[in-house]
């Protein structure tokens, strides 16, 4: 993902709903070139970005990160599966975020006067 194509990003404004699209365009991943290949050789998590995202964000409990790193080592969890777990947590996220946000904006007018 680059900051140089706003597409491959993901900003606090962006719609949760398209946050999918780019996840799964752009997020470069530490799976393997086929299924089987991955089923039988495992993913590499530590280029994975949708699991760097993960580890170091999205995902507070350790004993669900340690088994999402070796349910995609051991080639369990696939890289499709991966994406879709941080897509999950990316969009509620974003969701909450912006309503936050959305309050938060109200109360700026108080601020600044």
């Amino acid at each position: 993902m680059s900051s140089s194509d706003p597409l491959s990003y993901i900003a606090l404004t962006d719609d949760p709903g398209g946050i999918k699209n780019k996840i799964m365009k752009y997020a470069f991943s530490g799976g393997r070139e086929t299924i089987a290949e991955h089923r039988k050789k495992g993913g590499v998590p530590e280029v994975d970005v949708s699991y760097q995202y993960l580890y170091s964000q999205f995902e507070p409990d350790d004993k669900k990160i340690k088994r999402i790193y070796e349910d995609y080592k051991s080639g369990s969890l696939l890289t499709g599966e991966l994406k879709q777990i941080l897509i999950e947590k990316l969009e509620s996220f974003l969701r909450d975020h912006q309503r936050k946000r959305k309050k938060a904006k109200k109360q700026l007018e108080k601020f600044l006067k």
